[in-house]
């Protein structure tokens, strides 16, 4: 089986490159827009700008996969709250040329989509919630996920996700468990939020869902996180247990205190008994999860 990978040097695309290399009787092809961050020895690259309807069909005719994990996207809540053109050229308008290409090819389509779908009036919830955004960020993503429904005819399979964390090889962005160790080790007292509600997922375990999408040829829409109901004021204090740090420097707070240009749904998470069932999925706890982080960090 080939699979082809959108947005390969992100933090998802760097995982899923490393697990599918590992796989039998699995032919990898990453891409992403401009050069690779990936290892030279990593497999076939190709540069990829998604939002290029010409470069996709291209690619994606040249290439002829079985399957495109698509994980390219624009995730910056906030960037997408402002800059609403570009948002939606990175997470709608790519996709509708996707979408295109895979029919014309008979390709199945891993699409990665988000929790911020829905509106966090409730959680943890399962596939058959109604979304409702409260972000621009949101409005896009359910927007594609529409298209995608109505649209792709080779097969689909939309896999929502929530609160990636993890460790890439060039670690141009942070995350929470990050941003909490390098903080508190730093003396610096941070105000984490109370009143939102996740379950983190670990990177490698969102990589381990979209595998079992791809091989199964999974069809309909998947919740795949962790299985760790937390707010992040929790999992602040799980990463500071873990790496032995002092929990003064951590201090509570509710999103009533932060100005941000985009809203945050206040409580999502996931109930994933659906994936498990029909797709084999297991992943990490959470303090599974910092043990894998922190293996990585230290290596």
């Amino acid at each position: 089986m080939k699979i082809l990978v959108t947005g390969s040097n992100g933090l998802l695309g760097q995982k899923l490159t490393v697990l599918l290399q590992q796989m039998p009787g699995i032919a990898l092809v990453a891409t992403a827009r401009g050069k690779s961050v990936l290892p030279p020895t990593a497999g076939l690259f190709v540069s990829l700008d998604v939002t290029d309807g010409e470069a996709v069909e291209r690619v994606l005719a040249a290439e002829k996969p079985d399957v495109v994990i698509h994980g390219a996207a624009m995730t910056q809540v906030d960037q997408c709250e402002t800059e609403r053109a570009q948002c939606w050229a990175a997470n709608v308008t790519a996709v509708e040329h996707i979408v295109k290409a895979c029919n014309r090819h008979a390709i199945h389509l891993v699409h990665v989509s988000t929790d911020f779908v829905f509106d966090g009036s409730h959680g943890p919830l399962d596939e058959t919630e109604t979304p409702r955004p409260v972000n621009y960020y949101g409005e896009s993503k359910l927007a594609a996920e529409q298209y995608i429904q109505q649209h792709a005819t080779s097969g689909w399979a939309i896999l929502r996700t929530v609160l990636v964390y993890g460790i890439t090889n060039d670690m141009s962005r942070s995350n929470i468990v990050l941003w909490v160790k390098n903080s508190v080790e730093q003396g610096k007292t941070i105000q984490v939020v109370n009143d939102q509600w996740r379950t983190p997922t670990l990177a490698e375990d969102l990589a381990q869902g979209c595998y079992l999408a791809a091989v199964k040829r999974a069809q309909g829409i998947y919740h795949i996180s962790g299985k760790d109901f937390l707010s992040p004021y929790q999992i602040a204090l799980a990463t500071a247990d873990y790496f032995q740090l002092d929990k003064s420097f951590i201090q509570p707070t509710d999103s009533t205190r932060f100005t941000q240009p985009a809203k945050r749904p206040a409580k999502t998470g996931f109930i994933i008994e659906k994936a498990r069932r029909e797709l084999g999925y297991e992943p990490h706890s959470f303090p599974e999860g910092i043990a894998v982080l922190a293996g990585q960090l230290s290596s």
